[in-house]
């Protein structure tokens, strides 16, 4: 018999696993590429406009290129702010304060000069008091004395006053006098001071008046306004003037300029000096 071959036993060969194929990369179409570019952008631009918009309402108008309005000639005043009235006292027009006195400061009713004028040094006074020589100035030589009498009779108790000139030329001077009260001052300007022609003491350089037609003055509670312009022929400077009535006070407010006195920054600080007063 012949022996049979026992063959070596093998062992057990593991069961292969499958070979992964490498993930396939997923190259976008080129219409595909587009549309994405295109989405983005879109969304960038959104962002950007969203926070232009947001940017644009936080901004003043002649801040924005394109928006910015053209200056109608009005001057830039620093912030208007009231003195303190003493401890108690009414304002001028308070109906406990039947003789229409301001109790706060004079010297602090007085506008302030824009900013980029130059002040008046004429105008600087003694401790922000000017002398009654001082108030007469503007008025015609001839005209003085009897206004100087006139403001003895009515009690005439302080002036204060602050003047300035600003860049294009314009010359501006503010007067505020001060009576016992409110009568006073109103019999003054009402039979004195003003007609209905012009002021009744010439000003020097100022022939003849109008009363301003085209200007609805200031109105402020308390305050009066009485407001004229010269007229043609008037030289080489225009000169505009004004009185206003404000309880025991009357403003006297003169602006003159070379060729023209512009309207806009005279209504304007007629208007501002109105709001100080009333």
């Amino acid at each position: 018999m012949t022996d049979q071959q026992t063959l070596p036993a093998t062992e057990e060969q593991p069961e292969r696993q499958p070979v992964p194929f490498p993930a396939e990369t997923v190259t976008p179409r080129p219409r595909l590429r587009a549309a994405l570019r295109w989405v983005a952008a879109v969304a960038v631009f959104a962002i950007t406009g969203t926070g232009t918009a947001y940017g644009i309402t936080l901004m003043d108008r002649t801040e924005v290129p394109g928006l910015a309005t053209r200056s109608d000639g009005r001057w830039d005043y620093p912030e208007l702010v009231k003195p303190p009235l003493p401890s108690g006292s009414p304002g001028p027009v308070a109906a406990a304060n039947k003789a229409g006195a301001h109790y706060a400061d004079l010297r602090a009713l007085v506008l302030p000069a824009p900013r980029g004028a130059t002040p008046d040094p004429a105008l600087k006074g003694d401790d922000g008091w000017v002398t009654t020589k001082d108030f007469l100035a503007p008025y015609t030589e001839a005209s003085r004395p009897a206004l100087r009498q006139k403001l003895v009779d009515y009690g005439l108790r302080h002036v204060a006053a602050r003047g300035w000139t600003t860049p294009d030329g314009t010359r501006t001077r503010v007067y505020l006098l001060q009576f016992d009260t409110a009568a006073v001052a109103e019999g003054l300007l009402n039979k004195d001071l003003v007609s209905y022609s012009g002021p009744r003491f010439p000003l020097t350089g100022a022939a003849s008046f109008n009363q301003e037609d085209d200007f609805v003055g200031p109105t402020v509670k308390g305050v009066t306004p009485v407001y004229f312009t010269e007229v043609k022929p008037y030289g080489k400077e225009q000169l505009r003037m004004a009185y206003l009535g404000a309880g025991d006070t009357i403003a006297m407010i003169t602006q003159s300029r070379k060729g023209v006195a512009r309207a806009v920054p005279f209504w304007q600080t007629l208007t501002l000096q109105s709001e100080l007063l009333g």
